[in-house]
């Protein structure tokens, strides 16, 4: 095996196939426990393998690049849809994930610059350098928090639960650590130390995991409130290909009516996804007022997305309209999707021909507002598409609302792994914000979580599910003070960290 691993060539053969398995611990798999395997080889390797600060560069970029190629995959699909993007597949099958496997580089090569061994403080050191770095990757160039390896326990409720505490990024970082410490046992340490570290890091996933299931038992104990509307989620289901192409909107407008099956006798809030009257914009829909009025009553209230100009401008916008189709909110997309809804360097990439991948050559804008909406005291904040990715930056004003609302289209990922992996980024922040999260998608999952990230309604086909009834919990200590809780964590790290590394010279 010593021959093998000294082999450059195998050495980080072995390294793309690390990242690849380690892909299979993300939804929808989430076999978690093989992170107990790639994580601390890859440690091993570095420690014990590597001697040169570019070749530790080369083994992190490796196994990051197997690790982003196969979950990331389904990206290139949304380059199916438009011929003139067809040629660029290949290049964003492997460019992609070239580029995010730098920022996992960055990891082996930042802990290469330690004396690292196979001991408690190079896991420490490993964990600290890989949870910054996957803190800055969620955040530099627009950010990509995707896939952060936290996310392997996605489907581990009770010990998400402590995400109403420390975020996303702290429990990453925690994570990583209790995955790398399987390093312990190949250690010099003595057979007592092993026992005490190893007892130690099981104790705490104990009281973790314990601390999570009691929290959910008292939560399903609790009364629900009963809101004023009926809320409908509507999965329309339809082929993405249509949109691409010119449609009648009114046609379209009378088919997403009849799939909502609207009862005129009972008051509700009608969601429908991202997007999905296209060909139109917001100020057109009034155009469209006698189907509005003739289908809705006065005690209905319309939230949808749709495309809306102003000042030569165009937005992603979800509108909440009544049943005159009238405008009473607004909200514009914060956080647009690079190359899909907008072009970067634009002149440059359009002389070469280039255009967003969405429809139409106009990039959209980007707005910076985002304002929590009130219906009849029912209040919400508007999140459009991969908005919901984003931890820590849901409610910026800190001010109480009743629920998440994410309206997406999903169509974009394909039949592929992708619509899952979205849908457990609402697991995280329906835990992180103590909120319900109302998702509305096309062509993905359409889901109801409560604020224990418990999926109590779905539907992935063509349809709906109606929300007559919430659960509510107190404003959680993540939502209050936000991702700073991660700085803390780090410095706690770098303490420990310096604490070990002067015993261990001693």
């Amino acid at each position: 095996m010593n021959s093998i691993l000294q082999n450059k060539v195998y050495l980080f053969l072995i390294c793309l196939l690390l990242g690849i398995l380690t892909s299979f611990s993300l939804p929808p798999y989430n076999l978690f426990f093989i992170n107990f395997f790639t994580l601390p080889v890859l440690l091993y390797i570095l420690v014990n393998y590597v001697d040169r600060k570019a070749t530790s560069f080369f083994v992190g970029w490796v196994f990051g690049f197997g690790y982003f190629i196969s979950n990331l995959y389904w990206i290139t699909n949304s380059l199916k849809f438009d011929v003139s993007f067809k040629f660029i597949i290949p290049f964003a099958l492997i460019l992609i994930p070239l580029f995010l496997g730098i920022f996992y580089g960055l990891v082996t090569l930042l802990s290469s610059f330690f004396n690292l061994k196979n001991k408690l403080s190079s896991v420490l050191i490993f964990s600290i350098f890989f949870g910054v770095i996957e803190f800055i990757r969620s955040f530099i160039f627009g950010g990509f928090p995707w896939n952060l390896l936290v996310f392997s326990i996605s489907n581990n409720l009770p010990s998400l639960q402590i995400l109403s505490y420390v975020g996303t990024y702290s429990l990453n970082l925690l994570s990583i650590t209790f995955f790398l410490l399987p390093i312990i046992f190949f250690s010099k340490y003595k057979g007592p130390v092993k026992a005490i570290i190893f007892c130690f890091g099981l104790i705490l996933v104990v009281i973790n995991y314990s601390y999570g299931y009691f929290n959910i038992k008292n939560f399903e104990k609790k009364r629900y409130d009963k809101i004023d509307y009926v809320i409908r989620v509507i999965s329309p289901n339809i082929p993405i290909e249509r949109f691409l192409s010119n449609q009648n909107p009114e046609k379209n407008i009378d088919e997403l009516i009849a799939l909502s099956n609207p009862n005129k006798s009972k008051k509700k809030i009608f969601i429908f996804p991202e997007g999905i009257i296209t060909s139109i914009y917001l100020k057109d829909l009034k155009l469209f007022k006698n189907i509005f009025k003739k289908k809705f009553n006065a005690n209905h209230k319309v939230i949808l997305g749709i495309n809306s100009i102003k000042e030569n401008k165009i937005y992603n916008s979800l509108a909440v309209l009544n049943s005159d189709a009238e405008l009473f909110y607004k909200y514009n997309k914060n956080k647009l999707v690079p190359f899909g809804e907008f072009l970067p360097f634009e002149n440059f990439f359009k002389r070469a021909g280039l255009k967003k991948i969405t429809q139409g050559y106009q990039s959209f804008s980007s707005d910076n507002k985002r304002e929590i909406l009130n219906i009849d005291k029912l209040k919400f904040i508007p999140l459009i598409c991969y908005e919901i990715i984003y931890s820590g930056k849901i409610n910026p004003n800190k001010k109480y609302y009743d629920f998440i609302l994410n309206i997406s289209e999903d169509g974009w990922f394909g039949k592929s792994i992708g619509p899952v992996q979205h849908l457990s980024h609402s697991i995280f922040r329906s835990i992180e914000e103590g909120k319900n999260v109302i998702r509305s998608t096309n062509n993905g999952v359409s889901a109801f979580v409560n604020p224990k990230g418990q999926i109590i309604k779905q539907i992935s086909e063509k349809g709906y599910f109606d929300v007559k009834k919430i659960k509510r919990v107190d404003k959680t200590y993540f939502a209050e003070h936000g991702n700073k809780i991660f700085f803390y964590f780090v410095l706690i790290y770098t303490t420990f960290i310096v604490i070990l590394k002067i015993r261990e010279n001693k």
